[in-house]
């Protein structure tokens, strides 16, 4: 990492550009990942990556550049193209003094993956494979891959900034296929956090296995999905991402600032079922989404974003707060130094109610069980959406009965939130990766399980 000394030069350097802030983002990376098929390790891959990052911002125009050569010549270099963005002006931006601060993280890591070797790894890999295959005899293939990524970050800014700090991310993701003489069914399950191998103490890799297994085996003889409007019962955990994905995207400032979300000039009012309160939270204790601060050094926050019903508030970065007027909220994230932070989700979930998960099915006559949901697309500015639903079991009389496959949840985001009508206390949150335009970061998905009045439902027509 760069000396404070050649920071404090490249601050110099830049504030002769017309800006009004300066904002430096420097990162060291090492992605590790191991993959299984079968038993065998087939690929073992280790990443590396050092660079460094500069915005500039003057009013509400921002200009960011990148590199990972970090000699100071090369960096002037580069600011000297990001200055001809800006309109010359002769007062010169001040800068306050970079002193750094002392913290203690709120994430602490127990088992620091570098203290351990490949094979410990491996062994952990292949717990999870043998409890696959030891579900049942119809599993035919397993695939297992273990990723851990190292992050060391830096951040500065205009107004004195000074935040480091390391961010230690482990998951293990496990797909097994079942198979029998007519048919084949894939499952899988993919927990991680932001913890060393401590996180394989809570989350023992047997379980990880057998729950892909279960999800193949459930699934190998599930009939196809009657296509019609019912009510749907969301389980707990990523059904959330339906949510995330409909609804979050919608809230973050990216999308607010520009009038390209549904949920734009919203504030104060009603856009959800008064059951529905609505959190991102960073700051949970070595969750998947957490981090200490964000990418702008900005100590990450509990944000209440819808609360019974009523839209509090917005998932901020830097720019588009001063676009909007705003606020900051610790939600300024990136991929990595080659990407400009922005807005993006942490760890957004839908608070508990007070319905048990068997309450709400008892009380479902007829309705489609959404016990995990897979890919899908939406529409941020209109909050269209479509699911796939790759667990899901039929409802009737107040009873989960056979399994279905081939089920797709269509729908808004917007009248989705409204016709909840029932919120479970059995809030779960499960782990995903999310792609938008500062790149993959990592966040979680969570809920308790929920009840969604006559959604649509695609899959087959009866009588096909």
């Amino acid at each position: 990492m760069l000396a404070i000394e050649q920071i404090e030069e490249i601050m110099e350097y830049a504030r002769t550009s017309g800006c009004d802030f300066i904002h430096i983002f420097e990162e060291e990376k090492e992605i590790t990942v191991y993959q299984m098929q079968d038993h065998k390790i087939k690929k073992a891959n280790k990443k590396r990556s050092d660079g460094i990052g500069i915005r500039l911002l003057q009013g509400c125009k921002s200009v960011y550049g990148y590199t990972n050569h970090k000699s100071i010549s090369t960096i002037k270099a580069m600011i000297e193209k990001l200055q001809a963005t800006f309109a010359h002006s002769s007062e010169l931006l001040e800068i306050i003094d970079l002193e750094e601060e002392k913290w203690k993280s709120k994430h602490p890591i127990q088992k620091h993956p570098k203290q351990y070797t490949m094979k410990d790894k491996v062994e952990l890999m292949k717990q999870a494979s043998d409890a696959a295959y030891g579900y049942h005899s119809w599993i035919s293939h397993v695939n297992v891959t273990y990723k851990e990524e190292i992050q060391r970050v830096a951040v500065y800014n205009s107004e004195g900034r000074n935040r480091k700090g390391e961010r230690v991310r482990v998951r293990m993701a496990v797909q097994a296929i079942a198979k029998d003489q007519e048919k084949i069914q894939d499952g899988s399950c993919a927990p991680g956090a932001s913890m060393g191998l401590e996180f394989f103490d809570q989350m023992h890799p047997k379980n990880i296995g057998e729950k892909a297994a279960e999800i193949a085996c459930n699934m190998l003889h599930a009939q196809p999905c009657p296509s019609k409007k019912m009510d749907v019962v969301i389980d707990h955990g990523f059904g959330g991402v339906i949510f995330h994905e409909a609804c979050g995207h919608s809230l973050e400032a990216a999308a607010v600032a520009k009038n390209q979300s549904v949920f734009a000039g919203k504030i104060g009012e009603q856009v959800a079922s008064e059951l529905v309160t609505l959190v991102d939270d960073g700051t949970l204790k070595n969750a998947w989404g957490s981090q200490d601060f964000d990418d702008e050094g900005e100590w990450m926050q509990r944000n209440v974003l819808i609360e019974r019903g009523i839209l509090k508030g917005y998932m901020n970065d830097r720019l588009n707060a001063r676009r909007m007027g705003m606020q900051v909220s610790g939600n300024a994230r990136c991929e990595s130094y080659k990407y400009e932070p922005v807005s993006r989700m942490t760890n957004t979930f839908i608070e508990n109610g007070t319905s048990t998960r068997e309450e709400i099915i008892q009380d479902t006559a007829y309705g489609l069980y959404a016990k995990h949901l897979g890919g899908g697309s939406v529409d941020p500015s209109t909050g269209d959406f479509n699911f796939a639903v790759t667990e899901a079991y039929l409802i009737e009389n107040g009873k989960i009965t056979k399994p279905l496959k081939g089920a797709t949840l269509i729908g808004n985001g917007a009248v989705t939130l409204l016709h909840i009508d029932r919120v479970g206390n059995n809030l779960k949150q499960e782990q995903g990766v999310c792609g938008a335009s500062s790149g993959l970061v990592a966040t979680n998905v969570g809920q308790p399980t929920i009840r969604v009045k006559d959604m649509i439902v695609g899959g087959r027509y009866e009588g096909e």
